[in-house]
């Protein structure tokens, strides 16, 4: 009789915990109003796209169980959406934001407002604008704390800094991308990297305004670094100090040390730094991890200044140049590989066995051979043609008249097909020379359809057309874990033996190496459509992208919410 009092006194603990937690639970209220702002750098003023006047964007910061409700009011010239880079949401795909894939855009003069809530993820995410190029200056953090009562896996740091890495053009981001889009050929470059909007000493104009983050000595730090460029994976670092990785993509990491991380664009990595150097101002830098061979890109470096404030501190130390870092060398494959092979969740996690749904994806660049309609100035690419991009040769072409999710909702035809390819159409060397023959892929809004609850593996393989380079492939909708990855090409006879189905990392985007494989693990228990794409906006730009329509499952819970009132038509 004792044991079952005592069991019902657990029952009744646990059940008061989760109530508590639940009472608990906030809902935040925000308004951003997308606007023309006035901002200065690289010695220029540029009529730029903000959140509130703010570049970057506001930080907006919840518990884990809150809810955030966001009203979004257009004020831009240019249609606009904003995703919360990373959030599940479960059953409220309306609210995840890509352009014509989970709603049409906000018009000039429109709104809409988000309405989602945050459930078991904690640690860093982001939002940012998902419609054209708008993401270059529309961005800004999100961030998960614990929920109340609830502590970090780690010593709880006596501060925390969000470090947003960003790309700046000196020129209109959009004009830069419809240019590429009228002549085929690779958009020019970005002039400079940024760190929390500034680009830091190393260019012109742009001394006073560079960035400081305190530090104490003895304290110990939490950095949330986030990769918010456009087009550049980027390596990171502080002059002198080491990191302990503790978190990447809102899921906790068992801690690992090191003096450089990698993040390619869309992804978060929390790194702790201890206050252990001499007090002096220690440059943070960031610049280009570039993977694909004879592609132009930016060399330029973006820094930010850790500076000791505790501690006494002689004069000259707070007037000096502050110590550089050794950065890696820009191709240097070799510490990306062994940066993203340390990473592990912090105990057995449960990744799925049993396999109902096994894919082979390639991802990969492309040529399109000129349209006979179009005048050479249209086809700038190499040899006259047109760049363009493509997984299982199928470069996909969003719909313009309806969303992906509203045509699904409302049964309209001839929007998308779900007929995309489960592996891939032709096999061949996929790292190997390519024939010419296979650089042109399909077009077509094509889907891939998944029951609920289905068991799902994912390989993901680069090519060699036109060039390898290393993509970071995101999957709205979704975390997953990534486990295993590779050179050259997948062979599922040698390579399952590598696979981690004890502790591998989860993510929400994979930065699938170049010349080589990923795979990935989740299982489809959130219905919708989403999208899977490569997060470097140049090539979803040209079609390097796909999408899940995850069906309902059994009742309510399992089903996607309905529309809300105020979703935009198009």
């Amino acid at each position: 009789m004792e044991i079952i009092n005592s069991c019902f006194f657990f029952v009744l603990v646990l059940l008061f915990a989760s109530t508590m937690s639940l009472a608990n639970a906030k809902v935040h209220h925000h308004e951003f109003v997308i606007q023309a702002t006035k901002v200065k750098r690289l010695c220029k003023t540029h009529n730029t796209i903000t959140v509130n006047g703010m570049f970057p964007g506001p930080t907006l910061e919840l518990n884990n169980g809150d809810s955030l409700v966001v009203k979004v009011t257009n004020r831009a010239r240019y249609n606009v959406t904003i995703h919360w880079h990373g959030i599940r949401q479960m059953r409220t795909g309306w609210a995840d934001g890509p352009e014509f894939v989970t709603q049409c855009p906000i018009r000039p003069g429109g709104s809409y407002t988000y309405r989602f809530t945050v459930d078991g993820q904690e640690g860093t995410l982001w939002w940012h604008a998902h419609s054209s190029w708008l993401r270059a200056t529309v961005y800004g953090a999100l961030i998960i704390y614990p929920r109340e009562g609830d502590s970090y896996p780690f010593p709880k740091p006596k501060r925390e800094t969000p470090i947003l890495l960003g790309e700046w053009w000196d020129a209109n981001p959009i004009d830069v991308v419809r240019e590429s889009t009228r002549t085929g050929a690779s958009p020019n470059i970005s002039d400079a990297y940024t760190i929390n909007g500034q680009p830091g000493d190393l260019y012109n104009c742009s001394n006073k305004d560079t960035v400081i983050v305190p530090i104490g000595s003895g304290e110990t730090n939490l950095l949330r670094v986030i990769n918010a460029a456009l087009n550049q994976p980027l390596f990171f670092t502080i002059a002198n100090h080491k990191f302990t990785v503790v978190g990447a993509d809102a899921s906790y990491l068992k801690p690992v040390t090191t003096s450089v991380i990698m993040l390619g664009p869309g992804q978060t990595t929390d790194v702790l730094i201890s206050g252990d150097q001499p007090p002096a101002r220690y440059y943070i830098a960031a610049r280009a991890y570039q993977s694909a061979q004879n592609a132009p890109f930016d060399n330029t470096t973006t820094t930010a200044i850790l500076e000791y404030n505790s501690a006494p501190c002689p004069a000259k130390c707070l007037t000096s140049n502050p110590i550089m870092p050794q950065l890696p060398a820009f191709n240097d494959t070799n510490t990306v590989t062994a940066f993203s092979q340390s990473l592990k969740s912090p105990r057995k996690v449960e990744v799925p066995t049993e396999i109902d749904e096994s894919l082979f994806f390639t991802i990969g660049l492309g040529l399109n051979r000129c349209p006979k309609n179009f005048r050479p100035r249209r086809c700038q690419g190499p040899n006259g043609t047109r760049f363009t991009s493509s997984m299982n040769n199928v470069s996909f072409v969003f719909p313009s008249s309806f969303s992906l999710l509203q045509a699904y909702q409302q049964n309209i035809p001839g929007v998308f097909t779900t007929d995309f390819p489960a592996t891939p159409p032709v096999k061949f060397d996929y790292t190997g020379n390519v024939s010419r023959s296979l650089w042109q892929p399909a077009t077509g809004t094509k889907l891939y359809k998944l029951k609920y609850g289905s068991r799902v593996q994912i390989v993901l393989q680069d090519t060699s057309i036109v060039t390898p380079e290393n993509h970071p492939i995101h999957l709205h909708g979704y975390d997953f874990y990534i486990i295993a990855e590779g050179f050259g090409n997948f062979n599922p006879k040698t390579d399952t033996a590598k696979f981690n189905l004890v502790d591998p990392p989860m993510r929400n985007t994979v930065a699938v190496p170049s010349n080589g494989w990923a795979v990935i693990r989740f299982v489809a228990d959130n219905p919708g459509v989403w999208i899977m794409h490569c997060h470097l906006d140049v090539h979803i730009t040209w079609g390097l992208a796909m999408a899940f329509l995850v069906e309902d499952g059994v009742g309510k819970l399992q089903s996607l919410e309905p529309p809300p009132a105020d979703l935009p038509l198009c």
